[in-house]
């Protein structure tokens, strides 16, 4: 099932991603396949490795990305020192959105693409194209806590009005709680007082 990827919503697997990232080793962000993540075969550690990163500016200089203005208030962009390829297309520039890493690719029309990787639509009007596909699903168990986590990867090709003539291609991954069991007892539920 294609999740929503809403940039806003995505925030909140940050601190589920920095739970799994104290129970496992520590990427390397230099070490990274950034390649490898934007096409949906990395893990989510290692894109917690790179968002960590981005939250201080002269560790992304040193890993060979140039901050550059923001034109859209949900992603943080760069420009590469040396270019990624993926899906074949080569790019100097990637953007960072909630829980999401993409390539921003020199393709007036996201939907060949789209085609080539078997993406399912989510929108498709003429003036907003969102495909997508979840590629990695998987329960773990955090050793620290206890708590079943359900690891994903959803592989995602859209257009966004802040550039237009581009494609977006990239990766959102996430840790979340895995649902609760429907035959266990629902919780009372809390209410305030006064």
């Amino acid at each position: 099932m294609l999740r929503p990827l809403i940039a806003a919503a995505l925030l909140t697997a940050l601190p589920l991603l920095a739970l799994a990232q104290d129970t496992e080793p520590a990427w390397d962000p230099a070490q990274v396949d950034l390649s490898a993540l934007i096409s949906c075969e990395g893990q989510p550690e290692q894109f917690l490795a790179l968002a960590i990163a981005i939250q201080d500016p002269l560790k992304a200089v040193s890993l060979g990305w140039r901050p550059l203005p923001q034109t859209n208030m949900f992603m943080t962009e760069y420009a590469l020192n040396a270019p990624v390829t993926v899906f074949g297309h080569s790019s100097q520039h990637i953007a960072f959105a909630g829980s999401s890493v993409m390539a921003i690719l020199d393709l007036p029309d996201p939907r060949p693409l789209a085609k080539q990787l078997g993406l399912e639509a989510a929108v498709d009007t003429p003036e907003k194209a969102m495909f997508g596909k979840e590629v990695l699903s998987e329960e773990t168990l955090d050793k620290a806590s206890g708590m079943v986590l359900i690891r994903s990867a959803v592989l995602s090709v859209s257009n966004v009005t802040s550039h237009p003539g581009k494609t977006l291609a990239g990766c959102t991954y996430s840790i979340d709680p895995a649902e609760e069991d429907p035959e266990e007892p629902a919780a009372e539920p809390v209410t305030a007082t006064e």
